[in-house]
């Protein structure tokens, strides 16, 4: 007899592998979530009885899952829900993602989306230990340590200072960001990658927001343009351009912007990574008063 939690959690792995395939994602990723899709389906008990027991390195033990697949299905067990697959179909909604965490409501996630721009979980992880959300949401010790822990289960890491050296640890270096922006970007200009109905925003169901998978060694990319209601309401929906990697330690995102002020004003730059970007364009140090010329511009302009 099919055991029922595990049918159901191998029709959601095959449905990303479905999406994968039609959005021209690499073939051996599309792959291992077809293999990952038909272990789990094979399992003699049911996975949410092994993640229970084991948790990820139960889930990691099954043939064919790894890491990155693992914390899929935990998440798909744990919250019946998957961020990937939820851009795949283009039902990504950063309002009920923030609102799925524990104290946080529906008032409260939509404050923190539009007045503080919080997009994800991550987003969010920072903000309750930067001061950020007890400052502005005046959030008690209790309910705040609540929340902390919620996203530290959820994310699936011990908490540990996030590296700020570029390259360091799992962070990709801002070249290796601004390449992919790059791409995705050619590639929406040249209307060559596969478009998504977001269901935000979108009251005729329009097929317009291109989606790129690509791969950078052993980190795994989708790149979107940001259809949050702050890019919106700024006009920045074919600029801004958010970033999604996986390396099998848990999803991290990233978003590309064209800078409107100061020395790096055209070019493009990761937010929260001015600095890098500096270096990056300027190693020399010679910083603004090198000839400004953007090396981004033509594929911007053309968006």
């Amino acid at each position: 007899m099919a055991i029922a939690v595990n049918q159901d959690i191998g029709s959601r792995l095959d449905e990303v592998a479905t999406l994968l395939a039609e959005q021209g994602a690499n073939r051996f990723r599309i792959q291992a979530y077809r293999h990952a899709a038909e272990a789990v389906r094979d399992l003699y008990q049911p996975v949410s009885t092994l993640l229970a027991r084991e948790g990820l390195p139960g889930l990691e033990g099954i043939p064919g899952v790894g890491q990155s697949i693992a914390r899929a299905i935990r998440d798909l067990v744990l919250h019946g829900r998957l961020a990937l697959l939820d851009r795949m179909r283009g039902d990504h909604d950063p309002v009920a993602l923030l609102r799925s965490v524990p104290g946080v409501g529906r008032v409260l996630a939509d404050k923190l989306h539009v007045e503080l721009g919080l997009e994800s979980l991550a987003d969010l992880e920072a903000a309750a230990h930067d001061g950020r959300l007890r400052d502005f949401a005046g959030i008690g010790g209790k309910r705040l340590a609540g929340i902390r822990d919620s996203l530290a289960q959820r994310l699936g890491r011990i908490r540990a200072p996030v590296p700020l050296h570029p390259g360091s640890g799992a962070e990709p270096t801002v070249a290796e960001l601004l390449d992919v922006d790059r791409e995705y970007r050619i590639g929406a200009v040249a209307g060559t990658l596969p478009k998504i109905a977001p269901r935000r925003f979108n009251p005729n169901r329009e097929a317009w927001l291109p989606v790129l998978h690509t791969q950078r060694g052993n980190r795994h990319y989708t790149a979107l343009f940001s259809n949050t209601a702050h890019a919106h309401a700024l006009k920045r929906t074919r600029d801004w351009v958010v970033l999604y990697h996986d390396a099998g330690d848990g999803e991290h995102q990233h978003t590309v912007i064209t800078a409107a002020y100061g020395p790096l004003q055209g070019r493009r730059i990761v937010r929260g990574r001015e600095s890098e970007c500096e270096h990056h364009y300027w190693p020399s140090g010679c910083g603004a008063s090198a000839a400004h010329v953007s090396h981004e511009a033509p594929v911007s302009s053309a968006i």
